[in-house]
């Protein structure tokens, strides 16, 4: 059992509230997720990736002219191919961070043409390993689209482009050497180059909204640590503004006369649901400390934190004394998803309070706070966390049942004399 609230602002009850993800932070996990927050930058880079490596490819092709056997197939490969990548580079640009549907078609349609017509340009030299340009570079076009479209479909892509050349090379190269080293690496480092360069994109660019969306995260709870022992959340905010929005309508109704005296049954029962919901949200904002708000609206540490205060003591806790706190539980938190399974929990307990052997003379109360991390060695705690957890106050870690233990003694003001 736990000393927070069971049910939201509409007396709805939502079980252990602590581990449930508000729509706040749901809201900001999307905009996390969304290619707009600084991906443009990385789009950017993958189009002076993508021209850089146009250029080599027409350097070569150049080269190997006199060699292929049907040129005008190979100048048109590249020719739908730059097509391609500036009218992709223009779209993307002018367009928004979406690209449609059908235009990622119409690209990989006109990807999938410059693959053919380079294969059908030196398919009679039997080198196909070798003698690629437009199809190489047609992989790294995908980088375009990476920001713009899902990483499933970019992968999906860029891996039947590659198994489409594994087969045919195969199928290019004369009976009996496939697997001979001066045909077999060629082949090998031009399905690499081909394939290469969508996947680690897809990486970079999953890699860089994970960070924004944790970072987004870190500073919507980083604002409770300055908050009032007792408060609304962010939610509850908006869900305040639009009560009084509805409140204030009501009453300049009546008072117009737009609305007559006596109330009909329909404009009671609302004026009704209204008081209650004002109510409630005066309830909620005696009983929830910033702690737990810390906890509720946080994507990552509403799924993974579970907190008992029972009797709202974290709200005693001073600005410095919260930053530690709520650093060292978020530290826990991606230390232990980094090395171990998503599914481990860390355990925060505030108090209760014990009689303390020696009386205090400096109105000062000790409040014990417990963290039990699961899945995390003492050896393989973050430097970090013990910074952090000095400035909640004197710890002590220990081991127990496979999981990590710290008490901490927490001295702040009694509150009997505020």
């Amino acid at each position: 059992m736990t000393g927070i609230p069971e049910e939201n602002t509409l007396g709805i009850v939502v079980g252990n509230a602590a581990r449930a993800v508000s729509k706040t932070a749901r809201r900001i996990g999307r905009a996390g997720a969304r290619p707009g927050l600084g991906s443009s930058f990385l789009a950017l880079g993958a189009d002076i990736l993508v021209v850089l490596r146009s250029l080599y490819g027409i350097i070569v092709f150049i080269g190997l002219w006199s060699l292929y056997p049907a040129p005008a197939a190979a100048a048109s490969a590249w020719g739908v191919l730059l097509v391609v990548i500036a009218g992709t580079i223009i779209g993307t640009r002018l367009g928004g961070d979406r690209m449609p549907t059908w235009a990622f078609l119409l690209v990989l349609c006109g990807l999938a043409a410059a693959v053919a017509l380079d294969v059908v340009a030196v398919w009679e030299l039997h080198d196909l390993g070798r003698t690629l340009t437009a199809a190489t570079a047609a992989g790294t076009t995908l980088l375009l689209v990476v920001t713009h479209r899902g990483a499933t479909e970019v992968l999906v892509a860029a891996g039947v482009l590659g198994a489409t050349l594994v087969a045919l090379i195969f199928f290019n190269t004369p009976p009996g050497t496939p697997f001979d080293s001066d045909h077999f690496a060629p082949a090998l480092a031009t399905i690499a180059f081909a394939v290469l360069p969508a996947i680690i994109g897809v990486v970079v660019v999953h890699g860089y909204r994970q960070m924004v969306q944790l970072e987004l995260d870190r500073v919507l709870v980083q604002s409770n640590v300055s908050a009032p022992r007792f408060a609304v959340g962010m939610l509850a905010s908006e869900e305040l503004a639009r009560l009084d929005l509805a409140a204030e309508r009501l009453l300049d109704s009546i008072a117009t006369k737009k609305t007559a005296l006596p109330l009909t049954p329909k404009t009671a029962s609302l004026a009704a649901s209204l008081a209650t919901e004002l109510r409630l949200h005066l309830i909620e904002g005696r009983r929830e400390t910033w702690l737990y708000h810390a906890v509720s609206e946080s994507e990552m540490l509403g799924k993974s934190v579970t907190l008992v205060d029972k009797s709202s003591l974290a709200g005693l806790l001073d600005p410095t004394q919260r930053d530690g706190l709520l650093s060292t539980a978020w530290l826990l938190v991606s230390d232990t998803r980094k090395k171990s399974s998503p599914h481990r929990t860390v355990t925060v307990q505030v108090g209760p309070l014990a009689p303390s052997p020696e009386a205090r003379t400096d109105r000062k109360i000790v409040i014990p706070i417990r963290i039990t991390s699961t899945g995390i060695s003492r050896n393989r705690v973050d430097p970090a966390i013990w910074a952090a957890l000095g400035r909640v106050g004197r710890y002590s870690d220990s081991t127990e049942d496979g999981s990590l233990r710290v008490d901490i003694e927490t001295i702040v003001d009694n509150p009997a004399d505020v």
